[in-house]
């Protein structure tokens, strides 16, 4: 069974293989992927290894945590599952035959409608409306 380390304090730049060789030197079978920031694809600091077996798990934590990386040191822990971490929602869509989940109230929703009530502005028109009406009040400013 393959078990989830979670692996912190990584540097902000670092050498993938540099990483993959202290892995591998404590035992083959783990795998480590770095979390990326999604808009400049630097890393944000942490990442997860997967190993192949308990044992090894034990021997890359007791090795590995607190042991300095490019200047910091590492913090190796088992990962917990989302679903078990207090406090934190699943983002993820609910499973078929899921309980239902209530949909959030949408805030600031404008609804626009073709039908014009009497003594109402058009609402497909408003921000035209508005612009009209601030320059017709610049202009009565300026001449009075």
């Amino acid at each position: 069974m393959s078990v989830r380390l979670y692996v912190g304090n990584l540097p902000q730049t670092f050498d993938a293989a540099e990483l993959d060789a202290l892995f591998t030197s404590i035992g083959e079978g783990v795998r480590f992927k770095t979390v990326q920031d999604r808009e400049t694809g630097a890393c944000r600091g942490f990442g997860f290894a997967n190993v192949e077996d308990e044992k090894l798990a034990d021997t890359v934590i007791e090795q590995l945590n607190g042991h300095d990386f490019g200047g910091n040191s590492l913090r190796i822990e088992r990962s917990e599952r989302r679903d078990s971490r207090p406090g934190t929602g699943d983002r993820r869509p609910a499973a078929a035959g899921a309980a239902p989940v209530a949909a959030r109230k949408a805030v600031n929703k404008v609804v626009h409608s073709d039908t014009i009530t009497e003594g109402a502005p058009d609402p497909r028109w408003a921000g035209e409306l508005a612009k009209l009406k601030s320059l017709l009040a610049n202009q009565t400013a300026t001449t009075v």
